[in-house]
């Protein structure tokens, strides 16, 4: 007999069993064992399995046994790069805030945006406040327009047909020819600056974090408001950024 309803999309209880099952057998399971380890009737728990290796979350071998399949695990090893990042910069941000005296970010893409999964306040009154989960568009954002510039101008054309790059200030680059020309600049540069692009009164200076390959992993960035920003602060960032890269195993 199938195990109970637990939630209101049974499908995906029956899933998450069969996966925790194959996650508890490291060199893959039959049908059979699958089954009774989760309580599915055979039946039910070869459909699942083969909705699953459609997506690659799950592979079967020339034997017929059941295994985590490429995709799920792919999944698994960005999650960890995930964790792995947020710890390796915490150390790098204490010293990044200590610095300039400013909020400092952490920043990852999803899609078209970045999303704050780390955050540094200093000890004032008036600070740049990024909640840790929230996002924004890469176009208005430092560190999103040098993500914009790991992807090359047709994928760049391809986002702002997408996004319709909707403009948060007047400063915003709303537009795709300024767009390009500043992403551009920033790639050169090796940093960006958000001049007010987000949120009216408050700068931005931004870099990239880089694993082992090479990959764009993450961003770093100062936020303050316009009057307190300092170009001096720009080497700072990028050092910050570096030193998180080569604590990441990057080398370039």
């Amino acid at each position: 007999m199938d195990t109970p309803k637990t939630s209101s999309i049974q499908v995906i209880d029956r899933m998450t069993a069969l996966l925790d099952a194959l996650t508890a057998e490291d060199g893959g399971a039959s049908l059979k064992v699958l089954a009774a380890e989760t309580g599915l009737h055979p039946s039910t728990a070869f459909r699942i399995l083969a909705a699953l290796i459609e997506h690659d979350f799950v592979a079967r071998d020339e034997q017929g046994h059941y295994r985590l399949g490429p995709h799920l695990l792919s999944l698994a090893a960005k999650a960890r790069v995930g964790q792995d990042v947020r710890a390796m910069a915490r150390p790098e941000m204490v010293w990044l805030r200590d610095q300039v005296g400013e909020t400092v970010n952490l920043t990852v893409r999803q899609g078209d945006e970045v999303v704050y999964v780390e955050r540094l306040t200093p000890n004032r009154m008036m600070r740049v406040e990024q909640v840790v989960g929230s996002r924004a568009p890469l176009h208005v954002t430092a560190v999103g327009k040098l993500m914009l510039g790991e992807i090359g101008a047709a994928a760049i054309r391809d986002y702002a047909k997408r996004t319709r790059l909707p403009a948060y200030t007047a400063n915003t680059r709303a537009d795709l020819k300024t767009l390009l020309e500043d992403v551009g600049a920033c790639t050169a540069r090796g940093y960006a600056l958000d001049d007010e692009e987000a949120e009216l009164g408050v700068g931005c200076i931004g870099a990239l974090v880089r694993d082992a390959a090479g990959a764009a992993v993450a961003g770093l960035s100062v936020s303050a408001p316009m009057e307190r920003r300092r170009p001096e602060w720009v080497p700072l960032v990028q050092e910050a950024a570096q030193r998180i890269s080569a604590r990441l195993g990057y080398a370039g």
